[in-house]
């Protein structure tokens, strides 16, 4: 709250989008930006609402249009824009809004309501582009796990890769562990501790199996990328999140069978992991929340309510204060 960040609703055309609009404003969450007509939208709010709002429209406001297409084209060139097609672009919410986080007049964006994944993502990598050293854009899910299950800490898990990268090599495995460990510790207060699992625990190292040597090589580059994070791999599930499984399976892990944050392997196994955890065990997932980027892009479900849009935009938040602190 009263955190003075701006963060950017690109889908003010969707009735959900203006209720989390209202909401954010009164909770006084964040300063939000909706892009639009601003007859139509101011319309819509009550002049307490409009406290915390500000109405742009790409289509009328020639200046700002102007000055992000020249920085946009800049930007593209090197990629065949030409100055006529960035002026255009700048009529596309989604690249209008990609250009204020980019030229520092906004914090972050919440999208997706209305666009799809893809059409979030594109722009977010095309101009924001990802942290210096991050190999790979990724995303996590913030597990609420049910009260008395023990698991994760202050009453979450984190996990990740389940929504964004296919199949990660070594190297971008190891950035979405670092990354998903940033989110746990920065976002949910944990004291990030990281599992990357497997279907086998410590297996042999002259194993074959391509898989576990990823995960393997993962560990390793982890290690000496960031040597104070208690991390361990390759691990089986229940070595990563049950003590007496650990013991038995993976005796003197660092993780100890408390794992607060699982890196999956690749997406099938996180997106059924998520999934099945999720509707299994009655365990709330929020997310995907975007990772790796030099400033926050998040991207929603297209089945998403008002109140998810509005927490959202709170981690939206704490993401880009964080950028903004280093951490």
């Amino acid at each position: 709250k009263s955190s003075g960040k701006k963060i950017v609703l690109p889908e003010s055309f969707d009735e959900r989008v203006i209720e989390a609009a209202k909401k954010a404003s009164l909770l006084d969450i964040c300063k939000v930006i909706l892009l639009g007509d601003e007859v139509m939208l101011e319309s819509k709010f009550t002049k307490s609402e409009l406290k915390n709002i500000e109405i742009i429209n790409p289509l009328t406001d020639g200046k700002k249009r102007e000055m992000y297409a020249n920085s946009y084209y800049e930007l593209r060139k090197n990629k065949g824009m030409t100055e006529e097609k960035a002026l255009e672009d700048m009529k596309d919410y989604m690249k209008f809004a990609c250009m204020m986080l980019y030229s520092d007049d906004a914090d972050g964006i919440v999208a997706g309501a209305v666009y799809h994944s893809a059409d979030v993502m594109r722009p977010a990598l095309q101009i924001i582009k990802s942290r210096p050293g991050i190999s790979k854009v990724s995303s996590s899910f913030i597990m609420e796990m049910p009260n008395g299950s023990g698991l994760g800490e202050n009453g979450f898990m984190v996990f990740s890769d389940c929504a964004v990268v296919i199949d990660p090599t070594d190297e971008e495995l190891s950035d979405i562990a670092i990354c998903a460990a940033d989110l746990a510790k920065n976002i949910c207060g944990m004291k990030p501790r990281v599992a990357l699992l497997s279907y086998s625990s410590k297996g042999a190292e002259d194993n074959p199996d391509e898989t576990i040597q990823k995960v393997k090589r993962a560990y390793k580059l982890i290690r000496r990328k960031d040597s104070s994070l208690i991390v361990d791999g390759e691990l089986q599930a229940d070595a990563a999140i049950v003590p007496s499984v650990a013991e038995a399976k993976a005796k003197g892990s660092s993780v100890e069978g408390k794992a607060n944050v699982l890196v999956f392997p690749n997406i099938n196994a996180g997106n059924i992991g998520y999934k099945l955890v999720q509707r299994i065990a009655g365990v709330k997932a929020v997310g995907p929340i975007l990772q790796g980027l030099k400033k926050p892009v998040n991207d929603l479900s297209r089945g998403t309510n008002a109140d998810e849009i509005v927490l959202n935009m709170a981690i939206t938040v704490l993401q880009a204060k964080n950028i903004v602190k280093g951490e």
